[in-house]
């Protein structure tokens, strides 16, 4: 079983991707949340892989980030949901809107996805109320005299993707920020370039 590809991001569409490894080209099905976190094509890439076995097909689904790998592998478990379906809830909203859409019954928000009827938002709610709660991400909470957010900004400013900005500032959050912005900014810097 396939669960990890590194190599050269060949080409890239917001459904699929195809990743060199070593001569080798997979294609890969990719949300369109991983596919707005890919490099440009020619760039190196690696993503994480749920390889999924039909009768005579084998398809890659590629993801940028665990979480969202996680709450793939429980959508799929759920009856009636297979690989594409639940790829479609995934890039129809943001994954901490789905999230809290699961975990707090809200049907009518699962309904607006295309694709997602009323049985299968009542069928997702059911079984994955109680499970998506580990992926519940906590709130961000600023630091004192610092605006987590203004951070963030700064570091899109820079060029930073603001997904890669938000990881990134969480964690120092987490961890006790500094009260000044530009030592703040500094840390988040060095996080990301792994100064």
């Amino acid at each position: 079983m396939i669960a990890r590809l590194a190599g050269t991001l060949l080409e890239k569409a917001p459904d699929r991707v195809l990743v060199d490894v070593q001569g080798v080209g997979y294609r890969v099905f990719v949300s369109f949340r991983t596919f707005e976190e890919l490099p440009d094509e020619g760039a190196p890439v690696a993503l994480r892989i749920h390889t999924h076995v039909r009768e005579d097909v084998l398809s890659l689904f590629g993801f940028a980030a665990d979480r969202e790998q996680s709450l793939f592998e429980m959508l799929i478990a759920v009856a009636g949901v297979g690989p594409r379906l639940a790829m479609t809830l995934l890039s129809g909203i943001p994954t901490d809107d789905l999230v809290r859409a699961l975990a707090g019954g809200d049907t009518r928000r699962l309904v607006a996805i295309p694709g997602v009827g009323r049985k299968t938002a009542d069928r997702l709610v059911l079984e994955l109320k109680d499970r998506v709660g580990a992926l519940l991400q906590p709130e961000r909470r600023p630091a004192a005299g610092v605006a987590a957010e203004d951070v963030v900004s700064a570091l899109v400013n820079f060029g930073y993707k603001k997904t890669e900005a938000d990881r990134v500032v969480d964690a120092i959050t987490r961890g006790g920020a500094p009260a000044d912005f530009g030592q703040f900014v500094k840390a988040a810097l060095a996080a990301l370039t792994g100064a």
